[in-house]
């Protein structure tokens, strides 16, 4: 046997080695340990979410000078496939993003204080993760990369402080798939955009070998190999559900960082459109309208069509709106801002609105603070303007539905579609149903575990949701 070869084989012994020590410490992680296929790659190790990459000489010497440490960056690597890091936009910013990644991989080792693993790397990360936990939770990656886009971090302090973090390449990240479905992607990754999503450029060409059933094939495509994640990670996220109850805090912040990867995002746009209710409209109709009958008129009797399209049409509109606010301590003013403003402009831009719209906008702790009456783009305007958060003490949602309760008993409106409820979540519900859609808007993933009435909707929207006006 070649050199060559004899190291290959001993880096796949090693490899497997590591995997089996994962085997028995993670069972709620043992569909995930197998889905990678080992390939030589000249570099580190790393993965394209198919593969799991590996230099033989670098496997090897890391196994002489620590054998715990390819045991850590197998586990590291493997939570970039269930966190599905690696697929991300084109022009996403590189450094920030690996560094966002790296640090979410290595606070979810570290919760889960495996004594198979290396943690001679532990202490020098200490810092960082302590202040990135007051101002996160949980820590996503993608919550880290948007905390340290506003943060103004640069591309070379990214870098640097990667070296604490970093355990393996992610260079195969940002390079084509191998695709069967006909699906391909080009480009770089040094664009300005914010959005990480999907991604880009040319593939190294790994050596083929046997792989396991239900594996990610070097014939899918990109979104193919994104939904096998995705299914594996959610059933990790079940797994853990029993598992974290004999763990404790162990799996708890593990299983809160799956939940909110695999939390399904909210068209926000779409979901305000539930609200609204059909009516008449004066607005041509050209979806009943027939071209055969308009053009057969116009050529047998000259300028008389005879059909012409309707003046009118039915359309879903929103007449009467509540917007309320839960104004306790807990929740900030300038955020509050943001959400008033980005629901009035989705509802405007989307011409939801009928011509005469009547919003009430309610602040409310554990009372009634304010109710302003909006109905018009002058009086939204003077509003936000001269909004003032009242109240700040405690949160009970129930005189909020009384007091709309009220306003159709006295007909201050005539026909309440829906109301929205921004908070934090921590207040005490009404026990009824009212006789309109509610909804109850919560920002980011704390309230992960908080429930709502039964008759009611609940929705989350992340922080930068709020940032991104239409």
């Amino acid at each position: 046997m070649k050199p060559q070869d004899q190291a290959e084989s001993l880096a796949r012994e090693v490899l497997g080695y590591s995997r089996n020590m994962l085997f028995l410490n993670l069972r709620f992680m043992e569909t995930a340990f197998s889905r990678l296929v080992p390939a030589p790659y000249a570099g580190k190790i790393g993965t394209d979410l198919r593969h799991l990459f590996f230099d033989s000489a670098y496997i090897l010497r890391m196994f002489q000078e620590e054998p715990k440490r390819v045991t850590r960056v197998y586990l590291h690597t493997i939570f970039h496939c269930i966190f599905r890091h690696g697929f991300v936009s084109p022009a996403i910013r590189q450094p920030l993003w690996d560094l966002a990644c790296d640090i979410a991989a290595e606070s979810a080792i570290r919760d889960l204080h495996l004594t198979c693993l290396d943690d001679s790397m532990e202490y020098s990360q200490n810092s960082v993760l302590s202040a990135l936990r007051q101002e996160i939770r949980p820590l996503t990656a993608e919550r880290i990369y948007y905390h340290y886009l506003e943060f103004g971090l640069s591309d070379e302090d990214a870098r640097e402080m990667r070296r604490l973090f970093g355990l393996d390449d992610h260079e195969p990240w940002y390079q084509i798939l191998p695709l069967g479905g006909g699906e391909g992607h080009s480009g770089g990754g040094g664009g300005k955009s914010n959005t990480p999503n999907d991604s880009p450029q040319e593939q190294p060409n790994p050596a083929q070998s046997e792989e396991p059933d239900d594996s990610p094939s070097p014939l899918m495509s990109r979104n193919e190999a994104e939904a096998t994640w995705k299914r594996l990670s959610k059933q990790i996220e079940l797994d853990l559900e029993t598992f974290a109850k004999s763990r404790g805090d162990e799996a708890g912040n593990l299983l809160q960082e799956l939940r909110a990867v695999n939390r399904e995002k909210t068209d926000y746009t779409q979901f305000l459109r539930k609200f609204a209710a059909y009516a008449e409209v004066m607005r041509i109709d050209m979806d009943s309208f027939d071209y055969n009958f308009y053009t057969y008129g116009l050529s047998l009797y000259g300028n008389m069509p005879l059909i012409e399209p309707l003046e009118y049409k039915d359309d879903r509109r929103i007449r009467d709106f509540v917007i309320a606010i839960d104004t306790s301590g807990s929740v900030a003013g300038e955020t509050v801002q943001k959400f008033v403003q980005k629901t009035f402009n989705i509802l405007k831009t989307q011409e939801t609105f009928d011509r005469r719209f009547n919003i009430h906008i309610i602040q409310c702790d554990a009372e009634i603070q304010e109710d302003a009456v909006i109905t018009s783009q002058e009086d939204f305007d003077r509003y936000l303007a001269q909004m003032q958060i009242r109240g700040l003490g405690g949160t009970d949602f129930r005189p909020v539905f009384s007091y709309v309760q009220t306003l159709i008993d006295q007909r201050q409106f005539t026909d309440l579609r829906g109301l929205l409820y921004f908070t934090d979540g921590y207040g005490r519900f009404p026990e009824k149903q009212p006789p309109y859609e509610t909804a109850f808007v919560f920002l980011d993933d704390e309230v992960n575990n908080l429930e709502v009435p039964v008759w009611a909707m609940r929705v989350i929207l992340e922080t930068k949701d709020l940032e991104e006006m239409p």
